[in-house]
């Protein structure tokens, strides 16, 4: 049975006052929390175990969560007793991970309905992991014009920039990747760039799917409306 671990032990200032009684995970679209929704992701694509890397309010996931029962998925925690970043909280799961075969991770404020299947296939051979990416949207129109004239050629609002692909916080890894991840810091800052230069990850290309990572206010707002022309089930 494949694993997944969700990283949702983070402050979620950004999110402030909604994050300062209230975990990020725990923040409610269209009016189901965050990792509620990341659980019937999961279920739909197979897996049931998962893991919670939890740190900030814990209490409050633990007791809303619990067994994960009542969302179909059986949940385990591993607790961070400070912030650890998410090489540190996926470091302080090796026990629980380094016998799989391969397992996914994925940050506590993701909603998305990609595919999981396509990443775990890219995953073999010396490849420690697969990286799920996503175009990038521009957060501002994007204006062409003639430089010599200052006529404006065109006026696009907030374009899908498909020659960018960013990272979408969803990684299919094996147990090699807890050779290379420190006791504390980003994975993002330390592992990924050093596991790059050795070529030994993969991206994954995801294109028009649902993919929302929920760090402002509006983006409560904006993940609300993809739910409705994306769903997940």
């Amino acid at each position: 049975m494949v694993k997944a671990l969700i990283l949702a032990g983070g402050f979620g200032k950004r999110l402030r006052p909604l994050t300062q009684e209230k975990p990020k995970p725990l923040i409610e679209i269209k009016g189901k929390p965050i990792l509620a929704w990341q659980f019937e992701w999961l279920r739909k694509g197979g897996i049931n175990e998962v893991i919670l890397a939890v740190g900030y309010l814990k209490e409050k996931i633990i007791e809303e969560i619990g067994s994960g029962k009542r969302y179909g998925v059986r949940v385990g925690y591993v607790v961070e007793d400070e912030p650890l970043g998410t090489a540190g909280g996926l470091k302080n799961a090796e026990h629980v991970l380094k016998n799989e075969k391969y397992f996914y991770v994925l940050n506590g404020d993701i909603i998305t309905s990609l595919n999981l299947k396509k990443l775990s296939d890219a995953v073999s051979g010396n490849v420690v992991g697969a990286i799920a990416v996503v175009p990038l949207k521009s957060p501002y129109g994007i204006i062409r014009f003639d430089p010599r004239s200052g006529e404006i050629l065109s006026f696009v609002e907030k374009p899908v920039l498909r020659e960018y692909w960013i990272n979408a916080g969803v990684y299919c890894l094996t147990p090699k990747i807890f050779e290379h991840l420190p006791e504390k810091g980003d994975i993002e800052q330390t592992a990924f760039p050093i596991l790059a230069e050795k070529r030994l990850l993969k991206a994954v290309i995801y294109t028009d799917v649902l993919w929302k990572s929920i760090d402002t206010h509006k983006d409560v707002e904006e993940a609300e409306k993809l739910l409705s022309k994306y769903p997940i089930t």
